[in-house]
């Protein structure tokens, strides 16, 4: 039997229109509003270190208007978790994070950097936010999540997305092997990157995944529809994907 399905609609891509021209427009609480009222379950932001889109105070004011779930996206630093533990979000999805790129490639080394995702895991779980860790749909990256004792991995889909055909279906069984393997282990299964209306349903008719975290593509579609559509249309595949 399937797992129940979420939807965390993230709304980085929203803060970047603004901060294009440093208006005051879109404004994200507006957009918080209409994508809740469609049934999304929790709502996704990313505070980059050099604040691209997504700025402090709007952390702050999202978590005090919100109805649903903070997912607050972070890099493993000190200034994140900070922030992290003054804002109190119900949930944190520790991602890597580079200067120069133009958006998050790939999953947390959990390997080479275990020792610092591990103190961060341990900082944000005491504090009873729950941790979630965004990693590559590898066994063995699943692995040391166990060891790190974070309750929730969120694999990285973006590989799947950007790939088609037979190397497309390839990575989607390692993407429905580590969520069984996960799943086994006891840690709960989000995923999440490059997800949009075509590739979404494959994704969540997996039976393990609990949550999908979806941005870009929604946005996308909402300058012709509204994030209220957006975000009925998507809720609406996912459901059709679990039927």
């Amino acid at each position: 039997m399937s797992e129940a399905l979420e939807l965390g609609v993230n709304i980085d891509h929203i803060a970047n229109i603004r901060q294009a021209r440093f208006t005051a427009y879109p404004d994200l609480l507006a957009a918080v509003t209409q994508v809740e009222a469609a049934g999304a379950h929790a709502i996704t932001m990313h505070l980059r270190e050099d604040r691209r889109h997504v700025q402090d105070a709007d952390i702050y004011a999202v978590r005090q208007h919100m109805t649903t779930r903070l997912n607050f996206e972070m890099a493993a630093t000190p200034e994140m978790v900070k922030i992290a533990l003054d804002v109190q979000p119900e949930d944190v999805c520790v991602v890597p994070e580079k200067r120069e790129e133009l958006t998050t490639e790939g999953g947390l080394d959990v390997i080479g950097q275990f020792q610092r995702i591990q103190t961060v895991t341990q900082q944000l779980g005491q504090a009873g936010i729950q941790v979630s860790l965004f990693v590559e749909p590898d066994i063995e990256h699943i692995r040391r999540v166990v060891e790190l004792g974070a309750p929730v991995v969120e694999l990285h889909t973006g590989t799947y997305a950007n790939k088609r055909g037979a190397e497309q279906q390839r990575e989607l069984e390692r993407i429905q092997q580590a969520a069984a393997f996960a799943h086994e282990q006891g840690i709960k299964v989000n995923a999440g990157h490059g997800l949009d209306y075509e590739n979404t349903p494959v994704i969540a008719a997996i039976p393990q995944m609990r949550e999908l975290n979806i941005g870009h593509a929604m946005v996308a579609r909402a300058v012709f529809v509204g994030m209220h559509a957006a975000t009925r249309e998507m809720l609406a595949l996912m459901r059709s994907a679990r039927a």
